[in-house]
């Protein structure tokens, strides 16, 4: 048995935009998300897994590469594009996985034009990228904002693993 993920929920813009289309023609309801999904932990299993079920299909935008170390910094991520991909490809509630490179969601929202916009509860309208919000408004999304789980904190986790390597308690 193979453990690898499903590749075919890994798409392009393009792609993805013709699978909305497929979903919205049989009447189904599509959530989207975006995110770094750095080092993917419980939290952000337990907000995914919300975000699904507010739907019939979720599309989650992941930030390439290039895009987290403009918003994180040079030193992020720890895991590539790739990688990072293909963990969330194997979550079975996913539908389909984007990569997009700049650092803002609008084009994507434009093109995919979900029913639900989902992000994490340490979010609020207020703190959405404006550009990103009025996007999401001209297209009549509904926005949501998901349970957070406190204590689980991709930046947290990395400081952890990074003190317990300089502790020499971890591997480099």
């Amino acid at each position: 048995m193979s453990s690898s993920p499903d590749q075919s929920k890994w798409r392009t813009l393009e792609s993805a935009v013709a699978r909305r289309a497929t979903l919205r023609a049989e009447g189904r309801k599509v959530v989207l998300t975006n995110g770094v999904f750095d080092l993917l932990h419980p939290g952000h299993l337990h907000y995914l897994k919300h975000a699904a079920a507010l739907g019939d299909a979720l599309f989650i935008a992941l930030n390439s590469d290039a895009s987290v170390r403009q918003l994180k910094g040079p030193t992020r991520p720890v895991e590539s594009e790739s990688v990072r991909a293909a963990h969330l490809c194997a979550l079975p509630f996913v539908d389909t996985v984007v990569i997009f490179g700049q650092p803002r969601l609008t084009t994507e929202i434009r093109q995919l034009h979900p029913d639900i916009y989902c992000k994490a509860g340490d979010y609020t309208l207020e703190k959405l990228d404006p550009g990103e919000r009025a996007e999401l408004e001209l297209a009549g999304t509904t926005i949501e904002f998901m349970p957070f789980l406190p204590g689980h904190s991709t930046t947290t986790l990395i400081a952890q693993r990074s003190a317990a390597v300089a502790r020499g308690m971890g591997q480099p």
